[in-house]
């Protein structure tokens, strides 16, 4: 694991603090963290607390009571260094004691049985990488969460492929589609062998009898020991569809450069093809030929298309003309439309106001008799 701090920012919050960008790097994943200086000197605090006062091997920068980060960036990018200094002397120091604290664990979103080594020691090659066994469920899911992106790029990496237009963007594509199964491949053996483990464990673990101390994997129930099954058996089908779609493309495209050759051939003997000497038009398009191009040559045909061209521009004004007075004529019927219900609202008060005067007059019949 490798821990840098790229960058500092400030907050979006009404009071502004300094936040620092922390960059995990591991071997499986990589992901980042935002942390203020508080965060890091609780950090120091509980660990001088977990490991009996046992200072880490670099020491903590030092809080400003003068000046603030926020206005200072000069200070933002001493503090950010000292701070990135902190985690990797903690990070590479041969001593676990501060890596194996639950807060150092916490603060980077570590799980809690993670085995942290130092940051300096060489990798295991690649190539054995499906030989370390998986022990922990929760790393196992880690695994296949990587596993489900290697394959979702992939995807996305054919997307790309077949929707490039140049050959060139074709075969870095490609090249990606195969770096992508490969990572992919590698996770479903390491993931195969922890499965494995963990149904050996569910039967009995024949170092439990022996008196051997050696470490097991975690004890699965049977029906979470199926669904993973499900789910690695989806994984090998979604990474052999992807390879036969690698496959089929590369037979696809080679078969696609030799018979578009051929043509290519043809046309350049057609292109090549002495004129006709009687000066008139070598009919080679599967074009019909009409009545008003049978006796036309070239530039007769192109004075020809000029003139059709003329006509359907004339054909387009005239369109345009009728559009446009059928606009008018749609406006003109809205203010007529308008202009209407303008006066049905006008008769309609008229009729309650005549309504209202014949209620009055019926009243004063009615008082008359």
């Amino acid at each position: 694991m490798d821990l840098t701090i790229p960058t500092a920012s400030l907050s979006d919050t009404p009071k502004p603090y300094t936040v620092y960008t922390i960059a995990v790097h591991q071997s499986l994943r990589n992901y980042s963290l935002q942390k203020r200086y508080s965060d890091f000197s609780t950090l120091n605090d509980t660990i001088l607390s977990q490991c009996d006062g046992i200072s880490p091997p670099s020491a903590l920068p030092a809080k400003s009571w003068l000046k603030s980060t926020v206005g200072s960036p000069a200070l933002t990018e001493q503090r950010r260094q000292g701070l990135e200094v902190y985690l990797k002397a903690i990070n590479e120091s041969i001593d676990a004691r501060w890596r194996s604290c639950p807060a150092w664990k916490t603060f980077l979103n570590l799980p809690s049985n993670a085995i942290l080594g130092p940051a300096h020691k060489s990798p295991a090659p690649r190539s054995n990488e499906h030989a370390t066994p998986i022990n922990d469920p929760s790393t196992w899911l880690d695994v296949h969460r990587d596993l489900k992106s290697q394959l979702r790029d992939a995807r996305l990496h054919v997307s790309r492929r077949d929707q490039a237009t140049t050959a060139q963007t074709q075969h870095e594509a490609s090249a990606d589609v195969k770096r992508c199964l490969t990572k992919a491949a590698t996770s479903i053996a390491r993931l195969d062998e922890g499965l494995r483990q963990a149904t050996g464990s569910r039967d009995g673990n024949a170092n439990e009898k022996s008196g051997s101390r050696q470490p097991r994997a975690a004890i699965l129930g049977e029906g979470e020991i199926r669904r993973r099954k499900d789910l690695l058996g989806t994984a090998r089908k979604d990474l052999a569809n992807l390879e036969e779609s690698l496959l089929s493309f590369g037979n696809r495209s080679s078969g696609v450069a030799l018979d578009a050759a051929a043509p290519s051939e043809a046309n350049r003997e057609a292109l090549l093809k002495p004129n006709n000497s009687s000066g008139r038009r070598v009919l080679g398009a599967p074009v019909k030929e009409t009545e008003r191009t049978r006796e036309l040559d070239n530039a007769g045909v192109l004075q020809l298309q000029k003139q059709i061209m003329e006509e359907q521009e004339v054909d387009v004004s005239s369109l345009t003309q009728a559009v446009q007075k059928m606009k008018q004529m749609g406006v003109q019927i809205n203010d007529e439309l308008e202009l209407q219900n303008e006066m049905l609202g006008m008769v309609d008060a008229d009729v309650e106001r005549v309504g209202d005067k014949i209620k009055i007059a019926k009243k004063r019949v009615d008082k008359i008799k």
